[in-house]
């Protein structure tokens, strides 16, 4: 009796083993699918991180990448470089513009024609590939020529409509997931992930030269994000971020000169250097820069002449203004939010007439306040006044100029007048009512 029930649980435990065995080869045979995102400007930092992420996808022997796609455009050579490092991918890989709402603009529609599955969710588009210079004008001809170029032999090396992709460059031509479907621009339109990996499982697309069956029903996902730092300076280059750091930074610069101290100084010129980070990856229009300069200015202008007047009212308008007009706007998704621009406004005129008058206010007080208290005080001379040397007053050391006499180390002074950081004292033996003349409560010598 004891060896069959020592058999049986042998038994049991044999079974365990071989389906947990036979469970984690299932598991470990189940496809895995490497998700990238692209969301917002195409810019260096994401182009390391897609570039990166599909290598590394390849060393370990995902199934495919899907690049999640949610951008209105960005720098030339970063598209390139992510476009370049698609193309010559060891992996599959599928781009897919969403969720709903989102878009694959300029530069996105070059990476988005790139991948070997082009798919979109309902509600995106895709398209106005025209390349923006920094001033928000066109590029040169030169420039478009090249972009058209490129993007057409990006669509015939996959297949795709090479005529409406050179119009998306030429004539800024945009299209809806549907339009793009039916001009045979994308492959397929899906509402979410899971539908998108089942609809293009069985699919045979060429990787390396070679053709490969995409078989991901079922597959896991797991998303690589951007590193932390990479990430913080790409959310950077959002329109919004850098309006707001380009006019607080200029604004902070020169409030430094009202009320030194270094700390709002420094702030504004890192935020006003991000800033220009930024701006030089965006479709900036001169107009704007000037108008929040001239805000500025105005700004300053009411300080020197005090009183809520015209010049603030001119500042909030032009900084309003600026706002509006900062970026180009024909390029889908690079302008500054209202939202954002009011709260802005608002601060403005609260930190220029109320926070930095104030504390000129102060700073004027405390001056006066101080050579108030020190005039009248006695202290002992530390270094022979030949008129000028070291006095000892208030349990602090001061440069002394005598007035009167010539004290010597060790004599009594008395302080009637401060210049600047200087004292100007005589010998306590002179009475106390005699100062320089001119000087309050003073009496001609």
């Amino acid at each position: 009796m004891t060896h069959r029930r020592a058999a049986v649980l042998a038994s049991l435990a044999t079974a365990c083993v071989v389906l947990g065995a036979g469970g984690a080869v299932a598991q470990s045979g189940s496809p895995v699918v490497v998700e990238l995102r692209i969301d917002g400007v195409v810019d260096p930092f994401v182009a390391d991180h897609v570039e990166g992420g599909i290598a590394e996808a390849a060393d370990d022997g995902a199934a495919a990448v899907l690049l999640t796609l949610d951008t209105p455009g960005g720098l030339d050579s970063s598209m390139r470089q992510i476009t370049q490092a698609i193309l010559n991918a060891e992996v599959p890989v599928i781009g897919y513009v969403s969720p709903e709402g989102a878009r694959a603009a300029s530069a996105g529609t070059f990476i988005l024609l790139s991948t070997n599955v082009a798919a979109m969710a309902p509600a995106t588009n895709v398209g106005a590939a025209q390349p923006v210079g920094l001033s928000g004008a066109v590029a040169s001809d030169k420039a478009v020529n090249d972009a058209a170029k490129y993007i057409v032999s990006i669509a015939e090396a996959r297949d795709r409509n090479a005529e409406w992709a050179e119009s998306a460059v030429r004539a800024a031509e945009s299209a809806s997931a549907e339009e793009a479907l039916r001009l045979e621009v994308i492959d397929l339109i899906a509402p979410d992930v899971p539908t998108l990996l089942a609809d293009v499982s069985g699919m045979t697309v060429e990787v390396s030269g070679e053709p490969v069956t995409l078989e991901l029903t079922g597959a896991t996902v797991t998303e690589d994000p951007m590193g932390f730092l990479a990430g913080f300076f790409h959310s950077l280059l959002d329109p919004n971020l850098a309006f707001v750091f380009f006019w607080l930074g200029l604004a902070f610069i020169v409030a430094e000169f009202f009320i030194p101290g270094g700390i709002v100084g420094t702030l504004g010129v890192l935020m006003f250097v991000a800033s220009l980070v930024a701006l030089g990856m965006l479709p900036v229009q001169l107009i704007g820069v000037v108008l929040l300069v001239a805000s500025l200015v105005f700004f300053v202008l009411e300080l020197l002449h005090p009183g809520v007047g015209l010049p603030a009212i001119a500042g909030v308008i032009c900084l309003v203004l600026g706002g509006l007009f900062l970026f180009d706007t024909s390029v889908p998704g690079v302008s500054v939010s209202p939202l954002v621009i009011v709260p802005v406004a608002i601060f403005a005129a609260v930190f220029f007439l109320i926070v930095v008058r104030a504390a000129i206010r102060l700073r004027h007080r405390t001056s006066t306040t101080r050579d108030e208290q020190l005039i009248g005080l006695e202290g002992i001379v530390l270094q022979d006044l030949h008129p000028t040397g070291v006095v000892q007053v208030a349990s602090e050391h001061w440069t002394a100029e005598a007035v009167r006499g010539t004290p010597r180390k060790g004599d009594r002074v008395r302080v009637v007048q401060m210049e600047g950081l200087k004292l100007k004292v005589e010998p306590t033996e002179a009475p106390a009512a005699a100062t320089i003349e001119g000087q309050p409560g003073g009496r001609r010598a």
